[in-house]
């Protein structure tokens, strides 16, 4: 067990001011793997004070510098792989064809950026003026623990990039994973102060950061009921926000779809990451004549999910994160039956054998309509819903009729049919035939509109979200 009391403050690991120590607990068999110390509103004080000293050094460091810094991250990171997949496995319970590809990313991220800062021009004349891209000073970076080490990352490579500073608020549940990712960071040998990290609670050390007078920017990932609370908070010092929130994508299946190969894809999109993914396609809209043939489809390609020890390679669904996402889940399985729904596949509880962990049945409902509660919110686990649809104008329809717009998801016969039906769809991405796209060199954005999110991630568009413009007239 292992025991982690320090943040990580000005190039250094120190002690926490707060005192609040919680246990974490393995999702797989509920043993107690750790106990991690929460930082308190002066940890994040101090985190912030190191980061604005940094600032006014490595606001002005050179690209190629910062170029390098990137290289030297993706390397740390890539030199301890094996122990963040199995750390990853431990503490989340994800898998291994999830947490390989989960850290790669994670590296890749640093890479990509790196590119991006090539092309990036900072400097463009205007008219009579020339046009300055500047960092807007210390950054708030605020990561869930459903992809910890992944979120991080991607918030960190534009920021540094930009040129700004950093505070980390990770998830406190995933404190082993990130304790790993600071030590990678470490080792890369950035200047002190430009990378800090401090575990605590959201409602303490979060708020504090989101209120803080000197960070400029907030980055936060989550629930869009938190992202909401910290626009508030930022509003009052006028903060920059990117938010990436919830979502409830729908994943158009058109009549003209192969069955057995959108049954696959749907799954896929459905069950990605224990279910537990923001994107996840959780609304499988299906044309009416073809029911009964995708019912079929799916209870065959369901048998490619089997759930198990995160740990076996054989498993391609884990435990759900935590005790509480448990019972969420459960619950609205339950919600889904007490409003009429029809289950196809799995159902309330534990599957045989597994009861020790926190391990949901992969669970698919038919007969749903898109006014019933698993069609509106998002549950975060295995749970999809199966809703049919008549034309394809009503498709469209139903799956714009959500508060979210993250991502969306289409299979289809034909590619250009597609992407025509693709660009009606309200959504920040939308994948047609393939299943995701987000670790692209070219630097696809990424981000959600309505109630998903503002703002965008990746390439050009997310190191934007970092820069300022100034003119400069001479």
């Amino acid at each position: 067990m292992k025991t982690i009391d320090q943040h990580y403050i000005d190039g250094r690991f120190v002690a926490s001011h707060g005192s609040e120590v919680i246990d974490l607990v393995s999702p797989t068999d509920r043993s107690v793997i750790g106990r991690v110390t929460l930082g308190d509103e002066e940890d994040a004080r101090a985190a912030v004070r190191a980061a604005r000293r940094a600032f006014k050094t490595y606001s002005i460091s050179s690209l190629e510098d910062r170029a390098d810094y990137l290289q030297r991250l993706h390397d740390a990171i890539m030199a301890r792989a094996p122990e963040h997949i199995a750390i990853r496995t431990l503490e989340y319970g994800g898998v291994a064809r999830h947490n390989a590809f989960s850290i790669q990313g994670s590296a890749k991220v640093f890479l990509n950026m790196r590119k991006t800062l090539e092309e990036m021009p900072f400097r463009k004349r205007v008219g009579a003026a020339e046009v300055l891209l500047k960092p807007v000073g210390v950054a708030a970076l605020i990561t869930p623990w459903n992809s910890a080490i992944f979120m991080v990352c991607n918030k960190l490579a534009p920021a540094l990039a930009a040129g700004c500073t950093v505070v980390v608020k990770p998830s406190e549940s995933s404190a082993l994973q990130i304790r790993l990712l600071v030590e990678c960071i470490d080792a890369a040998g950035l200047p002190p102060g430009v990378v800090n990290v401090v575990n605590g609670r959201g409602d303490v050390v979060g708020d504090e950061l989101t209120r803080h007078p000197d960070v400029a920017k907030v980055s936060f990932t989550g629930s869009t009921t938190v992202g909401k609370a910290v626009m508030r908070n930022a509003a009052e010092t006028v903060k920059r926000v990117t938010l990436e929130l919830g979502g409830k994508s729908a994943h158009i299946v058109l009549d003209d779809a192969d069955a057995d190969a959108a049954a696959a894809f749907a799954l896929s999109a459905a069950f990605m990451n224990n279910g537990q993914a923001c994107i996840a396609g959780t609304r499988l809209l299906v044309p009416e004549h073809r029911l009964a043939e995708m019912k079929a489809a799916l209870l065959k390609a369901s048998s490619q999910w089997k759930v198990g020890d995160p740990a076996d390679d054989s498993s391609a669904l884990g435990p759900l994160a935590n005790a509480r996402q448990f019972d969420r889940v459960q619950g609205y399985i339950r919600r889904g039956i007490e409003e009429g729904a029809t289950l196809l596949l799995g159902g309330e509880g534990h599957p045989p054998g597994l009861e020790a962990g926190y391990f949901a049945r992969p669970t698919i409902f038919v007969d749903v309509r898109n006014d019933m509660t698993i069609a509106r919110e998002e549950i975060f686990g295995p749970v999809l819903s199966v809703i049919a649809y008549r034309t394809e104008d009503e498709a469209v329809e139903i799956a714009n009729d959500s508060i979210y717009g993250l991502q969306g998801w289409i299979s289809t016969g034909d590619p250009v049919r597609g992407k025509a039906i693709a660009e009606r769809i309200e959504a920040g991405a939308v994948m047609v035939n393939r299943i995701f796209d987000l670790f692209d060199e070219a630097g696809v954005p990424a981000g959600g509109f309505k109630q998903s999110g503002i703002g965008r991630e990746f390439g050009v568009y997310g190191l934007s979200e970092y820069l300022g413009t100034r003119a400069v007239f001479a």
